[in-house]
């Protein structure tokens, strides 16, 4: 029973987008929308993922308003605790995850300037991180 279980549990954690928005709400609570903004992943994809973390017993969620949080449950089983610990380990300069840090702190900046946190300032941010990456050019040189 313990294998079968196990195996469940390394079959949610075998995809990328789970395991990267496990690894974010292992710093801290965050919203939908943050982590839509974070990871530029569409809500569905966000939502279901965020319902397998859960239905796995690694999350627990609170709603505030129209918004939904989501953190890692304090009471995990031993089994989840000794799986995170490890991920974290491997993962901690990981560049995919240290890019995803980078861009949780750029999302926060930016809603502290904003004093908000819902869906017209989550597209703000997005806009203003793909705006980031594209490249304009100027004769010979290229700006950011």
């Amino acid at each position: 029973m313990f294998m079968k279980v196990f195996l469940e549990t390394i079959k949610v954690l075998s995809d990328e987008s789970r395991l990267r928005i496990l690894m974010l709400l292992t710093k801290k609570e965050l919203c939908v929308c943050q982590i839509m903004g974070v990871l530029n992943m569409s809500q569905p994809l966000v939502s279901r993922n965020l319902s397998l973390l859960s239905r796995a017993g690694f999350l627990k969620d609170r709603r505030e308003g129209k918004l939904m949080f989501y953190a890692i449950r304090k009471n995990l089983p031993k089994k989840h605790l000794m799986l995170l610990s490890l991920l974290n380990e491997l993962l901690k300069n990981d560049k995919i995850f240290l890019k995803d840090l980078a861009s949780l702190r750029d999302c926060e900046d930016f809603q502290k300037q904003t004093g908000t946190c819902d869906m017209e300032t989550l597209k703000a941010f997005i806009n203003r991180k793909k705006g980031r990456n594209r490249y304009k050019h100027s004769g010979d040189r290229r700006l950011i």
